[in-house]
């Protein structure tokens, strides 16, 4: 039998772009823990600590579309190392501002102009877009991108705390600045993969936040994202809560390892039923699988929880890529994308706001409520866009 992860790495110059795009966003996963347990050891404030790395990770939402925009109508190789650079610069000013005890406000704005990092997971899904779009292989294609980045995001933090504990406390952000650049310079030299720019028609010079699809599925992301940075925070303060913080790192792992699994499946599938209906779905088993969560009582019980849980992560960012695809504009996908990735952060950010305040107030278990209401939100959100984002698609085949 063929192995549809295979056959994508047929086509030459694939297994050197994904290469090059797994070590450029190792970031995403490395920064903020990094700008957090360097102020914490430097600084000792926590507070501080927590908002510049928030400061940080806000930046990059709000930034990443705009550069993402500036990428189709200028091409990858002309804006990304630019980009890069700056980031890079801001971050070893933000090192050597903690190092040399600078005033506070020069910490929140360097970590702004650090946001100025490019959105390297939406940048290889545009190359693969162009690579096989049309064909079943594109959905495959996101697939075993969803599954690198759940392993960015296993990886990442470990290395990142660990080499800031280990060896000095600027080490996590510092390896990070030298991965970015590394991999965006490894990217960009390969041409032969590049997205071609594509001329804007008069109807799509603007943003595509614009289109109402487009929104549907940011809007739901955002609920989605909540969810992820509850299960975050509560597990954390769960296994603290059972005097065993370090299980906390296993139950997170448990959680990613579900999503890796779920996503290589999905992109074995072969199913023919319209992505609106999938997304519909999968973000359905997303809220269900919340409700076992209130039921934990011990750190094995909320493994197993958030195994299952994890199983609609990867496919619902799959499907959700499918979908940016078909409805977003050929000279715009990769701003596209961006957008879907900027509003599931903004989730994440949300979730670990919420449920931080409801732990502290009423409990550890109680947080996950919040993953619920969100899994609600999702839901609704989807079900009354579901007609909107149904025409869309059709439109989309049609033309």
């Amino acid at each position: 039998m063929a192995n549809p992860y295979r056959e994508l790495f047929d086509a030459p110059g694939t297994k050197g772009f994904s290469a090059a795009g797994f070590i450029a966003r190792m970031p995403i996963s490395m920064m903020g823990i990094g700008i957090v347990t360097m102020l914490s050891q430097l600084r000792g404030e926590y507070w501080l600590a927590g908002a510049v790395a928030a400061t940080f990770a806000l930046a990059t939402a709000l930034i990443a579309p705009q550069i993402s925009r500036l990428v189709d109508r200028l091409g990858q190789s002309r804006v990304l190392l630019p980009a890069a650079g700056f980031s890079v610069t801001s971050v070893i000013l933000l090192l050597l501002c903690t190092r040399y005890e600078a005033p506070d406000w020069t910490l929140f704005l360097f970590a702004l102009l650090a946001g100025c990092m490019p959105n390297m997971s939406a940048m290889v899904r545009a190359r693969w877009a162009e690579l096989y779009r049309g064909s079943q292989k594109l959905n495959t294609a996101f697939s075993f991108e969803s599954v690198i980045d759940e392993l960015c995001f296993i990886v990442g933090p470990i290395i990142s705390v660990g080499l800031s504990v280990m060896m000095f406390p600027e080490a996590g952000p510092l390896v990070s600045c030298v991965f970015l650049a590394i991999g965006v310079l490894l990217f960009t030299m390969q041409k032969s993969t590049e997205p071609a720019v594509h001329p804007l028609s008069m109807n799509n010079t603007g943003t595509v936040i614009k289109i109402r699809s487009l929104q549907v599925l940011v809007l739901t992301l955002i609920a989605i994202g909540t969810i992820f940075g509850t299960v975050d925070v509560v597990s954390v303060a769960f296994a603290e809560h059972e005097g065993n913080t370090v299980a906390a790192s296993f139950v997170l792992s448990v959680y990613a390892i579900g999503s890796c699994l779920a996503g290589l499946i999905y992109g074995t599938l072969r199913l023919n039923i319209p992505l609106q209906r999938q997304f519909l779905w999968a973000v359905t088993l997303s809220m269900v699988t919340m409700f076992p969560l209130l039921l934990v009582d011990s750190i094995g019980k909320l493994a197993v929880a958030v195994f299952f849980a994890g199983i609609s992560v990867a496919p619902t960012m799959i499907i959700t890529m499918g979908l940016v695809e078909k409805i977003v504009p050929e000279s715009q996908v990769t701003e596209g994308m961006t957008w879907a990735i900027t509003g599931l952060g903004i989730g994440v950010s949300l979730g670990s706001a919420a449920a931080g305040g409801i732990v502290d107030g009423l409990g550890a278990r109680t947080g996950f409520v919040v993953a619920i209401a969100a899994g609600m939100a999702a839901v609704a959100i989807a079900l009354v866009g579901y007609k909107i984002l149904r025409s869309a698609y059709l439109s989309s085949r049609e033309s």
